[in-house]
């Protein structure tokens, strides 16, 4: 091995390029278990299509939805659950029109709902009836949008749907029962969110598809419920956080059972449909994924015995699992490897990689291995973040230099980031970067209580924990104090903006799509999250107060240093206006400041040429306000003010 050169921090030279990341790297998602393996693939070099693929008995795969065709739906704008396969055909959205499409073995999809503005998601197959079961959203009106849950019929429906139950403001998760007599699903009203409490409900199916007695057998305000499911046999299971845990539960003639209680979440938060984390091998074999402390298992649970067993496999993260005939089907990725598509065979416990995300090797000298912290937090508590040290198996730094360090902020601000490998964190430790990803209060992964922590506290306890995960490396050594530097997206662009804004401790920051003016987005967001601040804040208008109070845009001359942000302009959750307000007041205090929109895009940046010019604009931006040089010339992004 050749001797490590000695080079500043941030100006080690690395393999791990812009275009290297987006090469050939797709988004997995989505897997089922049928006749043969499906699963979507989001693909950045087809501007952010997403298709259904097929893997046969054979081995062979095939794309099934030919372009331009982009299987993507707009419900809750997260969208989810955008296809279904049933024997003889699949069914799914089309992003451009969200019409249903039907497709047959071997033929073109056509159109089975009329060209209007009604969205689908989340479906279930009744083939003994000629149905589909599935969420809708009706943007027909003048006013909010119109969930309902509604059954349209397979060959064609110019209904667009008939409603069988209406009411509530969201639905989620229709599951039909192996005999078609039973339908479960979730509700929930404003201002929930479906983490902070639904309920779960059973219908009896009529002969025709509809709906006759109906009852609530689980939830409510203060209890969330996750993914029901008939098990073959066809007792009704779910999860359920009412101990303080996503825990697992089934309910029978009335009466609701625990199966395995542990401090473990064996739910996640609803942002998306089409989440799974457990599934039925048999009706006394349910495999199933937990999480502790940031970490997936994978486990089979005996539902005679209610005996739990880990199974154990290469993978800390596991997600959308589903299974059958003595298989199990995943997505799963660990700190040294991206995400797959894997299949496990539940009797020899050998699993098979069917799809990657990427098929680039990178060189282990060159990945950073992240490293669980537990750090102290106001009130006396404790809060959670993976730290990446720098690593670049060419380079080390001259002996008395620390670091600069990149606190990332996760969006939601209901969500968690994981050890899972990431290229895009790999791109910033192989330059000599350091990179700590929090999990502040409020994040899922710790129980109920813990996210928690952030309502009524948004803007607080978030950039709070973010400040003092940063303090306690600096504290301990491990990274230069006087260049620190904080980004995300979305919720975590308004926790990195407040940071910036409410505190004095980062030098830099780079908002992605993130919100500045909380009362804005209060006025100018999408339904499911129209009431979301209500418990992260305070209802509005009663408390626009707090509104004003937290919202950066209404303090800019509280912030000292420079910022880029990065914007799509086709944004409907955090439209541009919110960037383009902070770019204007940012540029008339006379700071360094970058603006940087891209046509196109919508919530976060699926289009191969923004993804790099994203990545390398972000790491010119640093290197301008730090004053590294870079090892390797990137296009340079505009600054104004330097």
């Amino acid at each position: 091995m050749p001797t490590p050169q000695t080079t500043p921090y941030g100006s080690w030279k690395s393999p791990i390029t812009s275009d290297l990341i987006i090469a050939d790297s797709i988004r997995l998602g989505e897997p089922t278990l049928a006749d043969a393996i499906y699963w979507l693939e989001l693909r950045p070099k087809e501007g952010g299509r997403q298709v259904l693929v097929q893997r046969a008995a054979d081995g062979q795969t095939t794309d099934v939805t030919p372009a331009p065709y982009n299987v993507r739906t707009r419900v809750h704008e997260y969208g989810g659950g955008a296809y279904a396969v049933a024997p003889d055909a699949v069914y799914f959205s089309n992003f451009v029109d969200q019409r249903l499409y039907r497709q047959a073995h071997g033929e073109a999809p056509h159109p089975i709902t009329p060209e209007t503005a009604l969205r689908y998601a989340d479906y279930v197959v009744d083939a003994s009836r000629n149905l589909l079961f599935a969420v809708r959203e009706d943007h027909r009106g003048a006013g909010e949008a119109v969930n309902t849950l509604v059954k349209v019929q397979c060959d064609g429906d110019e209904t667009g749907g008939q409603v069988l139950v209406s009411g509530h403001d969201f639905y989620s998760t229709p599951r039909l029962s192996p005999d078609g007599s039973q339908l479960a699903w979730l509700a929930w009203n404003h201002p929930n969110m479906p983490w902070d409490g639904c309920e779960l409900w059973i219908g009896q199916v009529n002969a025709d598809g509809s709906l006759g007695q109906t009852a609530r057998v689980a939830g409510g305000r203060t209890e969330s419920i996750f993914q029901p499911e008939w098990s073959p046999d066809g007792m009704l299971y779910f999860v359920s956080d009412r101990t303080g845990w996503w825990n697992l539960y089934r309910w029978q003639a009335g009466e609701v059972e625990a199966l395995c209680p542990m401090e473990a979440e064996f739910g996640q938060p609803q942002w998306s449909f089409g989440q799974s984390t457990y599934a039925f091998a048999t009706p006394e074999r349910l495999i199933c994924t937990y999480s502790q402390q940031g970490e997936s298992h994978l486990a089979r649970l005996n539902t005679r015995t209610l005996k739990l067993e880990v199974i154990e496999t290469p993978y800390t993260d596991i997600r959308n699992l589903c299974a059958a005939s003595g298989r199990a089907l995943f997505i799963g990725g660990s700190p040294t490897e991206g995400t797959s598509v894997v299949l496990l065979d539940l009797a020899t416990g050998q699993h098979e990689v069917l799809r990657r995300s990427s098929a680039l090797q990178v060189d282990p000298g060159y990945i950073s291995i992240p490293q669980a912290i537990e750090f102290p937090t106001e009130n006396g508590l404790t809060a959670h973040a993976l730290f990446y040290a720098p690593r670049n198996c060419d380079y080390v730094a001259p002996e008395s230099e620390r670091p600069p360090l990149l606190v990332l902020s996760h969006g939601g601000p209901t969500g968690a980031t994981s050890a899972l490998f990431n290229m895009k964190i790999q791109y910033w430790t192989s330059r000599g970067i350091a990179v700590l990803d929090v999990n502040y209060g409020g994040s899922t992964g710790y129980g109920r209580a813990y996210r928690q922590r952030l309502n009524g506290q948004w803007g607080i306890v978030d950039v709070d924990d973010c400040v003092n995960a940063a303090r306690y490396l600096v504290d301990r050594g491990q990274v230069d104090g006087n260049r620190l530097a904080i980004a995300g997206g979305s919720a975590g662009g308004y926790t990195t903006l407040s940071a910036l804004t409410f505190r004095n401790v980062f030098r830099a920051g780079a908002s992605h799509f993130g919100v500045a003016d909380l009362e804005l987005l209060a006025k100018d967001t999408h339904k499911f999250e129209s009431r979301y601040l209500d418990n992260l804040i305070g209802p509005y208008p009663e408390r626009r107060d707090l509104y004003v109070e937290r919202s950066p845009i209404h303090h800019v001359e509280l912030l000292s240093c420079p910022l880029i942000l990065f914007q799509g302009l086709e944004d409907k959750v955090v439209p541009p206006a919110q960037a383009e307000k902070m770019f204007v007041a940012v540029r008339a205090k006379e700071l360094p400041v970058s603006y940087l929109p891209f046509e196109g895009e919508q919530h976060g940046f699926r289009i191969a040429q923004n993804i790099k010019r994203v990545l390398d604009a972000e790491l010119y931006f640093y290197a301008k306000i730090f004053g590294f040089e870079l090892a390797d010339p990137v296009e340079p992004v505009p600054i104004e003010n330097l």
